[in-house]
This record gives C-alpha cells, sequence and structure tokens, in this order.
C-alpha cells in the first residue's frame, strides 16, 4: 500500500468495521439480510473509486460474497468518455468499480472495510504517483443505507484517528456509471508480468490478501 497503519490502528480499523456496535437502523438491516428477509433483491452493488481501478479491481475479487467487479468511470459531467478523455481530468469522472455482491454472504460494511483498507482515503486527487482527479477517494452510495454507513464510518475512522490524516473520501450519489474499454476488465488477471502489476498492483494484493485471509474466496 502507499501508506503505513500502525498494527494497532490496523486492528483498531478491522474490529470497528467489523465488530463494532452498529446503529439500530444497521443491525436490522444485517438481521434481516443474512435471514433472507430482506424485500431487496438477492444481489446488490456497490461503487467505489480509490486511486486506479486496475489495483481496486484486483482486489475485491477476492472476497467471498462478490459476483462482479467491473471496472468503468463515474462522478463525471461527460456522457461514454474514454480512458484517454478521463486521464486528463478534464470529464470529472473517478476511475471507479462497480461490486455486485450478495448481502447475505458478504455486507457493505464489510465491503466498506475493505475500501478503506485497499487504498489511502487521505490522499487528496491521488494514490501514489498516480495523480488528478481521476484518482480520487469515492463512495458513490446506491441508497440512503449505503450513504448513512459511508459517513457513520467515516466519522468512527477519524475520531479514533486510525489514519495519520483526515480522511478526504467523497461520498456521493450513484449516477451514470460507465464501462472501462474491454482491456481495462481483469487487467491484473491478464497482465500479471507487466512492471505495474508486478510493482504497484501486486503489493497492495498481498497484503490486502494478508489483512483479509479469512474473508477470501476459496
Amino acid at each position: 500500500m502507499s501508506f503505513t497503519i500502525n498494527r494497532t490502528n490496523k486492528l483498531l480499523l478491522l474490529l470497528m468495521l467489523f465488530f463494532s456496535a452498529l446503529p439500530a437502523w444497521a443491525q436490522e438491516m444485517h438481521t434481516m439480510a443474512k435471514k433472507g428477509m430482506s424485500s431487496s433483491p438477492a444481489f446488490d452493488t456497490a461503487t467505489f473509486a480509490g486511486g486506479c481501478f486496475w489495483c481496486m479491481e484486483a482486489q475485491f475479487k477476492e472476497l467471498k460474497g462478490v459476483v462482479q467487479v467491473v471496472s468503468g468511470f463515474t462522478g463525471g459531467t461527460v456522457a461514454n468518455p474514454t480512458y484517454e478523455q478521463v486521464c486528463t481530468s478534464a470529464t470529472g469522472h473517478a476511475e471507479a468499480i462497480n461490486i455486485v455482491y450478495d448481502p447475505g454472504k458478504i455486507s457493505y460494511d464489510e465491503l466498506l472495510a475493505a475500501f478503506f483498507t485497499a487504498h489511502d482515503p487521505t490522499e487528496l486527487n491521488r494514490q501514489g504517483n498516480d495523480v488528478g482527479t481521476q484518482y480520487r477517494s469515492a463512495i458513490f452510495y446506491h441508497n440512503s443505507n449505503q450513504e448513512k454507513l459511508a459517513r457513520y464510518y467515516i466519522r468512527k475512522l477519524d475520531a479514533s484517528k486510525a489514519y495519520r490524516a483526515k480522511i478526504v473520501t467523497e461520498v456521493s450519489p450513484f449516477g451514470a456509471f460507465y464501462t472501462a474499454e474491454k482491456y481495462h476488465q481483469d487487467y491484473y488477471s491478464n497482465n500479471q508480468q507487466k512492471p505495474y502489476c508486478q510493482y504497484v498492483i501486486k503489493p497492495k494484493l498481498d497484503k490486502f490478501r494478508m489483512v483479509f485471509k479469512n474473508k477470501l474466496k476459496s
């Protein structure tokens, strides 16, 4: 990762996101999902931006309960942007991933835990050497429960000083999502020997697997 959380704060982060007491509305939502009583569809969707979507996609594909991860662009003002256009920062889009998941197997809270571990949420409009608004940290919520949970955990993480600086993650309503060009999908899986995959993605993925070793697909 491009940032460091000391051992105590890393444990605090995970305990807070997985095991701490939740608001009553969140507890009820979890109970319904586990019992299959939710009136929502069997699968749900989460949309996150946390720097290069190649990195984010590779990490979230590992999680048990994640059905599909699609790399694309959202949060901008231009319809059907190309990768080259987004890279100029002129379209306002973020490189993002759409995650289809089974809420009976993985909760939105657990996805948020993965999100806050997979990148540095304190870096404004960048992740490491990737600089520009397209690399911003953002949560694009699909409903009011997702918004509440995102804001709740940001407040908790800031209050606990889990990071050395204040979280700058944008929390915005989900809008149009444009799927990126085909060669961006499954990028790490298809290009593991390329330098970016070896020196940027793989170290992040190795650490992600270590933190979430009990949550990974077999």
